[in-house]
């Protein structure tokens, strides 16, 4: 079953019972259900295109976040969800020390977006799973709005029926020039309403809170640089292969069985990329005493224009099996479509 699925199953409020006896009621994947069921459309990633955009978005060396002309979620709403345990991995191959409980990298993360009507502002909110049942559906309690077309030196403001927050907090990337960080040019954090105004009542000591806004903003931070580069690789002229199954049999089996149709999606897989896997480049006319040890060099982007150049990740160093033919892929842009 899906996050989207599971999402959209939910109807059990998320709530909290306070010291003097109060219950509340906190926004969560309950709240959430109508939204997802109601998408344009439904995304469903393939891990190798999980890892493909956390690689994008990760690597050293990678550009594709200073992009953000190019950046357009394709729908009003829009799901996207991925596989847990890829989109880890990729994490952990690219540097981030990871603090995860045993089981937590079995389940589904997903992101729920609404945008504008040319897709250049919107909120974002993310929900998971974890378990090897996918266990609960949750739902962050941080949400992000972005503006692609904030100047440099400006400031995203949220859309027209959200209001302005107070609250909101901006995630900077120190390996980013500042104008070319879109994270910390477009986009800005907040809690959600509801935890917002659950927080502000619970009155707790600074350090608290803190530490409570810290954990609550890594539940969605990590999320936004691959959706970024998922768009990005939406945007690009060739696309990327999707296919929809086909759920018309399974959904009139569940119907006789009284169980809810599944939610239709798209699957998305990612470009053919080579893979090395044979022979390394080794400099000619050298000597191997000359010739740097075998390395891995991390995956790369470099812009031009309106394409994207992506060195894949390949070996280098000393060989005697020849030399790499092919490791650079390309992915051109059309001019964005007007709104």
């Amino acid at each position: 079953m899906t996050l989207a699925d599971q999402i959209a199953l939910a109807h059990e409020p998320f709530t909290v019972l306070e010291q003097g006896g109060r219950v509340w009621r906190l926004n969560n994947a309950a709240d959430c259900s109508a939204m997802v069921a109601g998408c344009a459309v439904r995304y469903v990633l393939a891990d190798e295109l999980t890892r493909l955009c956390a690689d994008l978005a990760f690597s050293r060396g990678a550009r594709a976040l200073e992009c953000a002309d190019l950046l357009r979620v394709p729908h009003r709403s829009l799901w996207v969800e991925w596989c847990t345990r890829p989109w880890y991995r990729a994490l952990k191959a690219n540097g981030f020390p990871l603090r995860t409980a045993p089981g937590s990298d079995s389940g589904r993360r997903g992101a729920l977006l609404r945008a504008s009507a040319d897709g250049r502002s919107g909120i974002v909110r993310t929900c998971w799973s974890a378990g090897a049942d996918n266990g609960e559906a949750l739902a962050s309690s941080v949400e992000a709005y972005f503006d692609f077309d904030t100047p440099a030196g400006g400031a995203p403001t949220p859309p027209a029926d959200e209001g302005e927050d107070a609250s909101r907090a901006q995630v900077r990337d120190s390996a980013h020039r500042e104008s070319a960080d879109v994270i910390a040019r477009c986009f800005r954090f907040r809690y959600e309403r509801s935890w917002s105004e659950y927080y502000r009542r619970a009155a707790l000591a600074p350090p608290v809170q803190e530490a409570l806004w810290r954990h609550a903003l890594g539940t969605i931070a990590l999320d936004i640089p691959l959706l970024l580069a998922f768009l990005l690789l939406m945007a690009a002229r060739a696309g990327l292969p999707q296919r929809e199954p086909e759920l018309a049999a399974l959904n009139r089996a569940r119907r006789h069985a009284g169980k809810r149709p599944v939610l239709g999606h798209v699957e998305v897989r990612a470009p053919l990329l080579p893979e090395f896997r044979g022979p390394v480049y080794q400099t000619p006319g050298r000597s191997s005493r000359n010739v740097p040890r075998l390395h891995q060099v991390r995956g790369h982007l470099m812009r031009r224009g309106g394409a994207l150049y992506w060195r894949i990740p390949h070996l280098r160093g000393s060989a005697r099996a020849g030399g790499i033919q092919k490791r650079t892929v390309i992915w051109t842009f059309d001019a964005r479509p007007p709104s």
